[in-house]
Formats: C-alpha cells, structure tokens, sequence
C-alpha cells in the first residue's frame, strides 16, 4: 500500500507583534475543521516570551516549531522596499525546505480562516506540476494612489477586474507568457507548493546569484514572481481574500464565500474596532477587522476556561488595549493605524519592469534605500524541530 500524501501548512514569525497573528491564523485553521499541522517558522531573535506562547499553543493547536535563521541578501545588495519590516520576509523562503512533506501550503501571520475548511486548497495539488506553485494575483488597483506603486498599477491592469461572481471562485485569470506584465504578478500572502531539496537548492541558488534583489520593493513575493515566472497557477481569490478587495472588487467578492482572509496594510490587533465600526488607516475595513477580534474573544475565552492565563498574558501585551489605545511599542504601531507613515520608501526613479527582465535601478540615490548584511546561509537553516507532542507525530 502506497504511504498516504502528507500535507501541512507553514507560516514565518520574526517579531512579536505579529503573535496574535500567528495565534488567531492557527485557531481559525482547527476551528475550521483543518487535518493538518501548521509549521511555524520563527527566527532567533523572537522575543522569549513569544516562543513561549507558541510553545504552549503547539499541542493545543496542532503546531510545530521550527526555529530558523534570517534570510538576507548579500551584502553588496541595496534594496529599495516599500516598508522596512518587509526586510524580514525574505526568510519566509526557507518555507520551501521542509521536504518530508508532499504538499503545502505557506500562509501569512495576518491572515485567518473563515466560513469554510482551508484543506480544500490541497485538492488543487494533483493539478500542480512539481515545480510551480499555486497563488493567487497581487491586486494591483492602487485605488488610494500611494506614492510607491508602479504606473501601470491601475484598476484596468488589475487580474481580478474583468472577472464576476460566481466564476471568479474556480476560474480565475491565468497567466499566459504573453499576458500584461502586471497578471505575472502574485501575492505571496499565500502559496501552495511541492517542496523538495532540488527545488530549494535552485531557489537559493537564484538568491545568491541573482543581480534583481535590489529592485525588488515586496522581497519574497517579487523573488517568487521571478523564480516561478511563467510556472504558477492561479488559484479562486476567495484562499486569499485581501481585505481591501472587499470595497475594491466588489464584482466578486462575496462574504460568505471567503476562505482566508488576509489581512493586508494595517492589523486588526494593532487597534480596536470603534464604537461607530470604523476600523482600518482608511476606515472602511470595519467589518472585516470585527471578523478577526470575533474570533480572538473565541480563543481567549477557550482559554480562560482551560487556566491558560500564562499564554492569555503574554499574546495581550501584543493586541490593543480594551481602552481602545494602540500598542507603544514600535513594532505595534509599524503595523497600525498609522502602517502607511511607515512605507516611505518610494520606488527608484530609473525604470524599471515587471516583466522579468532586468531592471535598470539607479541604486545609492533613494531616501529609502538601505543596505541588509547577510548571514551564513545553511542549506536548511533552522535548529531542532519542536513537535506537539514531543515524539514526532502530529496531534490531529
């Protein structure tokens, strides 16, 4: 008899302040009814007291931990991002080592699952050849006209504008190696994928010689767009709903048909929904954030009730006050109301395309370039595996 597939999800912590995050993404995966374990990748310099919160959540909810080391380029590379937290996430490519498993699927620490069981995404993995990945289209509307983005970032370039209800869900837009430059591009807040040792080889292999990194604005997901050019599959908006496409796209956006929400720009944990349901730096994601802090008082309340008042005070220290005030903490409020004060980094003025050609990127000259040193890089990066139940096997 053949061994049965093993699929598992895998998510990237490297700051506190996204805790919560990781929290309420693991108790709406079980809540939801999902099999399978989440693999939380965080990296050394997590604070103690957010490993302990995950180390008592694990057994709880179907966690592994795998501590692993920051991913940077090299240091000759200079970088010009939207943001510097985006920093970070170029670990979140060390996702792709973990080969013991068949199929999985990366999710952000902002997102989190509704109406109906994430595992269904995996019935898409049969349809997947062994080196691409599934995902879905970066929405790139530009609606608020932020400084930062592209010109050709317009409604009418968008890949999720001339698609409707109900067929946006199982046939959304393909991209084609001839298709507008901006349908190559994905959104890296979630990625099915075969992870295998010849594919993470080769995708550190591009990390280490490639001369684009410092064009990229999104690390990982403009990485991912160039590594996967022309071998990745679309997959319904609803396995990674952005929260602004609910006003943005309303020609398929549904409610009730959302699967994971992703939290996208600011954090419903970083403040509190208002008297008046006003919520979001623009207002308007009221709803959506009640959805989150919904299931937050569903967690908490579970654990109040098994005396989890250890994990319960440590994950508080990482959400808004009852009183309404926002975290003090500088990690706080990069992801709060104010998260757009925090993306000052503006595109170099040489052009640049998003093709997958060469950029021509005037590096030096940008107020918001900056220089990330390089670590080591080991072939697999992190340190020992930490399972639920301490002997291996997954608490389903």
């Amino acid at each position: 008899m053949a061994d049965p597939v093993r699929y598992a999800y895998t998510t990237l912590i490297t700051r506190a302040s996204y805790l919560a995050g990781v929290i309420v993404l693991a108790h709406t995966l079980k809540k939801q009814g999902s099999k399978y374990p989440l693999l939380v990748y965080y990296t050394n310099g997590l604070k103690q007291d957010a490993v302990r919160a995950l180390q008592l959540e694990a057994p709880k909810l179907n966690l592994i931990l795998r501590p692993c080391d920051l991913l940077l380029p090299r240091a000759d590379v200079q970088v010009h991002l939207i943001a510097e937290r985006f920093g970070d996430t170029w670990t979140k490519l060390r996702v792709f080592d973990c080969t013991e498993y068949d199929t999985v699927c990366y999710l952000d620490a902002d997102m989190a699952i509704f109406n109906k069981n994430m595992d269904s995404v995996f019935s898409k993995a049969f349809q997947l050849p062994h080196d691409w990945i599934a995902a879905n289209h970066a929405c790139v509307c530009n609606l608020d006209h932020d400084e930062w983005a592209p010109d050709d970032w317009v409604k009418e370039n968008c890949a999720y504008t001339p698609i409707s209800h109900p067929d946006a869900l199982t046939h959304p837009t393909q991209a084609k190696p001839d298709s507008r430059p901006t349908y190559h591009l994905l959104n890296s807040g979630m990625f099915l994928y075969h992870p295998s040792k010849e594919l993470w080889d080769s995708m550190l292999n591009f990390f280490n010689t490639t001369d684009k990194l410092g064009t990229y604005k999104f690390p990982d997901q403009d990485f991912l767009a160039d590594f996967f050019r022309n071998r990745w599959m679309s997959l319904g908006w609803q396995f990674n709903a952005l929260k602004t496409m609910r006003y943005w796209h309303t020609n398929i956006w549904r409610d009730d048909e959302v699967v994971c929400l992703h939290y996208i720009v600011d954090k419903p944990w970083a403040a509190r929904v208002g008297a008046d349901g006003v919520a979001g730096y623009k207002g308007r994601d009221g709803e959506t954030h009640t959805w989150w802090w919904k299931q937050y008082a569903d967690w908490t309340e579970q654990r109040r009730a098994d005396q989890g008042e250890e994990v319960l005070g440590i994950v508080g220290k990482f959400v808004a006050s009852e009183d309404g005030s926002e975290n003090s903490d500088p990690d706080m409020r990069a992801i709060g109301s104010k998260v757009q004060a925090f993306a000052g980094n503006k595109a170099p003025r040489a052009e640049e395309k998003h093709d997958g050609s060469e950029a021509q990127s005037k590096q030096g000259d940008e107020p918001g370039g900056h220089v990330m040193r390089k670590k080591a890089l080991g072939e697999h990066g992190h340190g020992p595996v930490v399972h639920p139940n301490g002997r291996g096997k997954m608490s389903l």
